[in-house]
């Protein structure tokens, strides 16, 4: 039986990457704040919780521990460097063979080859200042965080999702290396079918060392 980590477990993407691990019949250690625990009550005998920051390397170190897999959330909260912070924490103490799948938005771009929409990357822009003059989100940092997982030479996954919506599976979505392949063009997914995507990526030798752009089918 595998044991995998969730990072960042107690938003509505981690929970959804708990329910699809538990359905495969996989252990899950589940990392998120202390604050946040109530939200996994759901899961309570069924997964095992370790408390705290997710940039926290002493939570991250017992967290991964005998992981065969390591699915993070990279959520650039705040202005402390907390995506890059917890890419690091993963990065550094998983184990050397740990499968690692982190998720991220369709706004980083691995080789520049990305074509974008004159509107997605002006929302993007927009929205990055303003969050960043609140102080709110620090996009940057998720910008930072990939590129340090992009020179690792673990065997990593950076599944770059499009905009997200409740509801229903409807089946695992499609990708591409690049945003503006046609095949992606639809620019929407269910994002029950994010996180099982992120599932899916752990057995896919595929995908490995490869940042994959989704959008459902």
């Amino acid at each position: 039986m595998e044991t995998v980590c969730i990072v960042g477990a107690s938003g509505k993407l981690g929970q959804y990457l708990i329910q699809h691990a538990l359905d495969k019949g996989w252990q899950v250690n589940a990392v998120c704040r202390s604050q946040s625990l109530p939200k996994l009550e759901r899961f309570k005998g069924r997964i095992s919780l370790f408390p705290g920051m997710t940039d926290d390397p002493e939570v991250i170190s017992r967290a991964v521990k005998g992981c065969s897999a390591v699915l993070c959330i990279l959520m650039p909260w705040g202005m402390q460097n907390y995506a890059s912070g917890t890419a690091n924490a993963v990065l550094n103490h998983s184990e050397p063979n740990t499968r690692l799948i982190f998720s991220c938005g369709w706004h980083i771009s691995r080789d520049r080859k990305d074509k974008y929409p004159w509107h997605f990357k002006t929302m993007v822009k927009v929205f990055g200042y303003i969050a960043k003059t609140l102080r709110w989100v620090d996009v940057e940092d998720q910008v930072t965080a990939c590129d340090l997982i992009f020179a690792s030479h673990k065997a990593w996954t950076v599944v770059r999702a499009s905009d997200l919506e409740e509801g229903a599976s409807v089946g695992l979505p499609v990708w591409s290396k690049h945003v503006g392949d046609p095949l992606i063009s639809r620019n929407l997914t269910r994002r029950t079918d994010f996180a099982l995507f992120m599932v899916e990526a752990v057995n896919n030798k595929q995908l490995i060392q490869v940042a994959p752009a989704i959008s459902g089918s």
